[in-house]
């Protein structure tokens, strides 16, 4: 079995005002990704594959290629708006991709075994990646539409700089999910959060609800299932400029259909990341004192 690190890296950063993947966290200069090859390499990774958009590929390439290099094949793949070659739609005048769920599938020539799926500017921390991988290579796991998702406490995920969208996971006693609820606009409170729900009523977070920060654990058999749920999805909603299919939701749909299962793993690492600028200068102390510990080397790349 060869697990491949899906990276999806082509977001255009638009509340952070730039290319935020590629902005230098680690003492050395390392991007958040670099610090995701790193751990994922030493929990058994062995390939990672970069979704980005065409015209920034050379960018990532120079920037982060051969230092992810270091640690796990490198294979890039690309994400664009034009769907009119596997969907036998015509091209539209889009610009903007299509969203997580059609990033996943952009990854598909390039992935043949189990993989992982997380997000180029998430820090999930070295234990979140040896839970993922223990699932997808434990030997009971032989269902190919039995998928994970690692939860995070909802609280650490929540920015002080602004107000975040967060999918609140709901398991069953037995531990697989049952729901992901799209809560938009929390906002941090205290230890939790708060927000308003679709009623205008104001709901309170304690901090330790999990939620899916979308990193996922997926055997082959998601790419067909994300194939037909987004050509369903393009028939409905290809001329909205806005519309975007989203990963969550479609393994939502999978659940609700019976066509899949989702063990929702325990938190095992603290989550850190970059939505707004303002974020950044935690990251960069979190990882700091990670390397003070001796969690990783001063510098990541040989």
């Amino acid at each position: 079995m060869e697990l491949s690190l899906v990276i999806l890296a082509a977001g255009v950063g638009s509340r952070y005002g730039g290319l935020k993947q590629l902005d230098e966290v680690g003492p050395s200069g390392e991007t958040i990704m670099e610090y995701s090859a790193f751990d994922a390499a030493r929990a058994g990774f062995e390939r990672a594959v970069l979704v980005v958009r065409p015209e920034t590929e050379a960018e990532f390439r120079n920037a982060v290629g051969s230092r992810i290099g270091a640690h796990l094949a490198v294979d890039y793949v690309h994400q664009t708006a034009d769907v009119s070659a596997c969907c036998r739609r015509p091209a539209t005048e889009r610009r903007k991709p299509w969203g997580t769920g059609h990033a996943v599938l952009a990854a598909r020539t390039a992935v043949s075994d189990r993989f992982a799926v997380i997000n180029a500017d998430d820090f999930y921390g070295a234990e979140s990646f040896r839970s993922v991988a223990a699932f997808l290579c434990e030997p009971g796991s032989s269902r190919d539409r039995d998928f994970a998702l690692q939860g995070f406490r909802i609280g650490p995920t929540l920015s002080a700089a602004g107000a975040v969208s967060r999918g609140l996971c709901r398991a069953g006693n037995d531990g697989w999910l049952e729901s992901i609820e799209e809560l938009r606009e929390v906002r941090k409170h205290g230890d939790g959060g708060r927000f308003t729900d679709a009623d205008g009523v104001e709901r309170r977070l304690s901090g330790d609800e999990l939620v899916s920060m979308n990193m996922w654990g997926f055997t082959p058999a998601v790419f067909d299932e994300l194939g037909r749920l987004f050509a369903a999805f393009l028939e409905q909603s290809a001329g909205d400029p806005t519309a975007e299919f989203l990963l969550p939701a479609a393994v939502q749909r999978l659940i609700q259909e019976g066509r899949a299962r989702v063990r929702v793993l325990a938190e095992a690492g603290r989550w850190c990341g970059i939505t707004y600028r303002g974020d950044r200068d935690q990251v960069v102390a979190h990882i700091a004192g990670l390397v003070e510990r001796g969690v990783y080397p001063e510098r990541l790349a040989p």
